[in-house]
């Protein structure tokens, strides 16, 4: 089989369904390719930042996101072994919902559940999308006339499309088949994340972080009882949350004396799968050559200690739409202002990732030790 369309994308998750439905919405004829039957709950971006929730409204997903459940967090509070108590960090708990004119705090909301959200938005507009899920054998030829073949329900398709999107997360097949490069940093620490039900006791305005021992952990309450928690720990600990009783380690983590609240957390009950990745930060050149562009993971991910993989996302998605909708002659050209804008933008995260990954995930003696005095300059 064969047929035609403006835009194929290949992945229907966040970066995925919100292009399809920014597109769908000016009339184009759009293509999602999802390999999944249904989407699973794995560890990914729930967290948008206040300035990513500012890219969802000019996208005009916002309300959509709101409307399957996504509630605002209007503080946070740093906590762990350097403060004196979670009492008085709380005290002076930053108020998010002063930090950008009209946004009232940052927007949290389950991947799966936003997933389907956004597809859902793509297939209701104005020229509908149309989503296949349970696609495989996908491969894309850019060049002037991109070629997409796919096998759907045994069938196998061939479309031609004005442009072909990548937005299949880290390990993008699309990336590689358009050949473009991905630059990968070292390797910190590792990083892991669970939803839980149940967990009552824990404010539901109020986001947290800090490190005690071992851990740095990260608390993202959803509503109605529901948090997905975060834990950090060292490379030389990778059998921590390994084997059958991963859960129960992972909860017994957030037995923390540093943690007010602590207990309603350590005490609820797994929704999800526990699973560990590693924390560094990848990136492209250019996230686009003839035929072909990529966006969110697909294109480089930031360390997701510093939660901004949705926020990048939406941004990539913006400016995509606006090159595509500044011309009629689509080509890689067109793409110039885009890749410049996420190379330096992707620059900024790498270094405030960092950072945040040596305060907060190095762990060990010299780790809490004060810095040294710094030598006072000659004549001083």
């Amino acid at each position: 089989m064969s047929s035609s369309r403006d835009v194929v994308i290949v992945g229907g998750g966040i970066a995925g369904g919100a292009l399809a439905t920014v597109l769908a919405r000016t009339g184009l004829n759009v293509l999602v390719l999802e390999k999944t039957e249904i989407y699973r709950d794995l560890v990914r971006g729930e967290w948008v930042a206040p300035w990513g929730v500012i890219e969802a409204k000019k996208l005009g997903i916002y309300d959509t996101l709101v409307a399957a459940g996504g509630p605002h967090l209007s503080h946070h509070v740093s906590a762990g072994d350097e403060f004196d108590s979670f009492e008085e960090s709380e005290k002076e708990a930053l108020d998010m919902t002063a930090l950008l004119p009209g946004v009232p705090g940052p927007l949290c909301l389950q991947h799966t559940v936003a997933c389907q959200a956004l597809t859902s938005a793509a297939a209701a507009a104005a020229a509908a999308a149309t989503v296949l899920r349970g696609v495989t054998n996908v491969s894309v030829a850019g060049g002037p006339k991109p070629l997409v073949r796919y096998t759907h329900q045994g069938v196998e398709t061939s479309v031609s499309c004005r442009l072909a999107v990548g937005a299949d997360g880290r390990n993008s097949v699309i990336r590689t088949q358009a050949g473009i490069e991905l630059h990968r940093n070292e390797r910190h620490h590792l990083f892991s994340g669970m939803l839980v039900e149940g967990a009552h006791g824990w404010p539901e305005h109020l986001q947290a972080k800090g490190t005690e021992g071992e851990v740095n952990y990260l608390v993202f309450p959803q509503g109605g009882g529901r948090v997905r928690l975060y834990l950090g720990y060292g490379l030389d600990r990778k059998s921590f949350l390994a084997g059958p009783d991963a859960q129960r380690r992972f909860l017994d983590a957030f037995r923390l004396s540093t943690l007010k609240h602590s207990e309603a957390l350590a005490n609820a009950t797994p929704i999800s799968h526990c699973y560990s990745y590693p924390n560094e930060d990848t990136w492209t050149d250019s996230p686009a050559v003839e035929g072909v562009v990529l966006v969110g993971d697909a294109a480089g991910h930031n360390d997701p200690i510093i939660g901004q993989g949705l926020s990048i996302t939406f941004r990539d998605v913006r400016l995509v739409n606006e090159a595509l909708s500044s011309t009629a002659t689509w080509n890689a050209a067109i793409f110039a202002g885009y890749a410049a804008e996420r190379a330096e933008r992707m620059r900024r995260l790498r270094f405030a990732a960092r950072l945040a990954a040596v305060i907060d995930s190095e762990f060990g003696p010299e780790a809490a030790a004060p810095p040294p005095p710094r030598p006072r300059p000659p004549g001083r």
